[in-house]
C-alpha cells in the first residue's frame, strides 16, 4: 500500500491513498511553547446530498521540547518515553508494542525513516520515501510505502510514522544548520 503526502512536513500534510482519495490529515495550529499535532482520519459520508469529506480525530501529539511528549491515541494517554522509547547506541531507534503484541522498530535514518519487526529476521514494515526532483530515479511526491505486515495496524504505524519523522527532520534540521554555522563534523 502506498500512502501519499502532501508535504513533507508530517505536521501539515495531507495523506490519500493510490487513488488519491484522502484517508488522514494532520493539523498543528502555530502557537507558542508547546505545540499539538491533531491526526484525523477519514469517515464513511453517507450524506450523498453533503459529499464533504468528514473526518474524526484520531488522536494527538503534544509536542514538548524539554520533557517527554504525549500522545492521546485510542482512549489513552501516553508519554511517548514509555510508549515510543529510544534504543540503540546513537538513540535513533524507537520501538513500540503493536496490538497484536509483537515489538516494532522505527529506524530512523539521516534522510529517512523504516519500520521493522523487532525480532530476529527485521522483516520491512513501512518504509517512508522523500520527495524526489527525478535526478536520480523517478520523480515523486513524498510517499509512505506499508508492506502486509503492517495493514493491520494503520491507525497506529501512521500515527507513530507522524512522530518519528517530525524527529527524523528535527536532526537533519539540526545537523544543517550547524554545518552552516560552521560547526559540527
Amino acid at each position: 500500500m502506498l500512502f501519499m503526502l502532501s508535504s513533507e512536513r508530517v505536521r501539515n500534510t495531507v495523506i490519500t491513498n493510490e487513488q488519491g482519495q484522502v484517508v488522514y490529515k494532520t493539523d498543528t495550529p502555530f502557537k507558542l511553547g508547546s505545540r499539538t499535532t491533531t491526526v484525523l482520519k477519514i469517515r464513511p459520508n453517507y450524506n450523498v446530498s453533503d459529499m464533504r469529506d468528514q473526518f474524526a480525530v484520531l488522536g494527538a501529539i503534544e509536542w514538548h521540547a524539554f520533557a517527554s511528549s504525549v500522545f492521546r491515541f485510542g482512549g489513552e494517554e501516553m508519554k511517548t518515553k514509555e510508549f515510543i522509547p529510544r534504543s540503540g547506541i546513537r538513540r535513533r531507534i524507537r520501538t513500540f508494542t503493536g496490538p497484536d503484541g509483537c515489538s516494532y522498530k522505527w529506524k530512523l535514518n539521516f534522510k529517512f525513516v523504516v519500520l521493522y519487526l523487532n525480532d530476529d529476521s527485521e522483516t520491512e514494515v513501512a518504509r517512508y520515501h522523500r520527495d524526489s526532483l527525478g535526478i536520480i530515479g523517478k520523480k515523486h511526491g513524498p510517499y509512505l510505502e506499508v508492506f502486509s505486515q503492517g495493514e493491520h495496524m494503520l491507525d497506529l504505524l501512521i500515527f507513530t510514522f507522524i512522530y518519528v519523522e517530525k524527529l527524523r527532520m528535527d536532526k537533519e534540521d539540526t545537523a544543517g544548520r550547524s554545518k552552516a554555522s560552521g560547526g559540527g563534523p
